[in-house]
């Protein structure tokens, strides 16, 4: 199971009221939600491995070097300091206040639960999930309410994306049949779905004109990106004016796109051991103190018992 780690507390954060607090005052909303996320991805989706996959860069320079506007509407730019260039501010995440402090908890008692973080330099945690899930030799299952993930779907290698964005109420579990009947394309093609249609919530601006029903469209006809480009500047294909007028005009955007879009499968990662297995005295000692720092006694019970009854 590989975890998308910070789009699940950062549903946790708005999914549970900042009201629920730590003995010291402290909000603690996110760590206890992302504690009942876990208790129920791996009551439902008995994993034998857990990791949670990190953003080591959240906005990695490479990738808005090729779309400038990518997350752009996320970052919070910072005055930068009397001895930097005035055009030159510096880019941080635009992360809640009451969220911020609550992240390196999260990060510790992932730790001491004894599932491993993952990251890597340059590189979000999409690029350490495409990497891993297309490196396992077992089954996996992705978590995210990311639809980029969608391409990593893929039944001749048992993969599956839980997908988390209509809410921990309705997790839908996405197989290769599963994604076609719900956005018309194969996982294959999904990565070039998304750079034809654009995504907002990436900055992601797609081809103006062309909305998800006609990117499936266009798949479905000419098979993928570079097939639909061909087809645009071949006068004797059958794609109709309008559209091929909007595939041209996007030429320069739909060269870069992909590599913005396709994540990453072949990252060096350090090694990590991620089976579950029972807490070490250690880890006990260290979880019934974040347990107590944090008023963290029901959920901390909970997903303990969980991650027990998978060993």
């Amino acid at each position: 199971m590989l975890l998308d780690t910070a789009a699940l507390y950062f549903r946790a954060f708005y999914g549970v009221p900042d009201t629920v607090r730590a003995p010291n005052g402290q909000p603690v909303n996110a760590v206890r939600g992302l504690l009942d996320i876990i208790t129920r991805l791996v009551t439902e989706f008995p994993p034998t491995e857990i990791v949670a996959c990190w953003d080591d860069d959240w906005r990695p320079q490479w990738r808005v070097d090729l779309i400038p506007t990518y997350k752009t509407h996320r970052v919070a730019a910072v005055n930068p300091p009397e001895s930097s260039p005035a055009d030159a501010p510096t880019a941080t995440e635009d992360v809640p206040d009451l969220l911020s402090p609550q992240v390196p908890i999260i990060r510790e008692l992932l730790g001491a639960l004894g599932i491993p973080v993952i990251g890597a330099p340059r590189h979000e945690a999409d690029d350490v999930i495409g990497t891993l899930a297309s490196h396992s030799d077992i089954p996996v299952d992705v978590v995210t309410g990311d639809r980029d993930l969608f391409q990593l779907v893929d039944d001749s290698r048992d993969v599956r994306v839980i997908y988390t964005g209509r809410g921990m109420a309705r997790l839908e579990t996405l197989t290769d049949a599963a994604l076609v009947a719900k956005t018309g394309v194969t996982p294959a093609q999904y990565a070039d779905f998304a750079a034809l249609r654009g995504d907002a919530s990436d900055g992601l601006p797609g081809v103006a004109g062309v909305g998800e029903k006609t990117a499936a469209t266009l798949l479905a006809d000419f098979g993928d990106l570079d097939g639909i480009v061909a087809a645009a500047a071949d006068p004797a294909s059958v794609m109709a004016a309008g559209v091929r007028a909007k595939i041209r005009a996007a030429a320069g955007y739909l060269t870069v796109a992909p590599t913005v879009v396709n994540v990453v499968r072949d990252l060096v990662l350090p090694t990590f051991d991620a089976r579950i297995r029972p807490a070490t005295p250690e880890q006990d000692a260290d979880l019934d103190r974040i347990s107590a720092e944090w008023g963290l006694d029901s959920s901390m019970k909970r997903v303990r018992a969980a991650l027990l009854a998978r060993t």
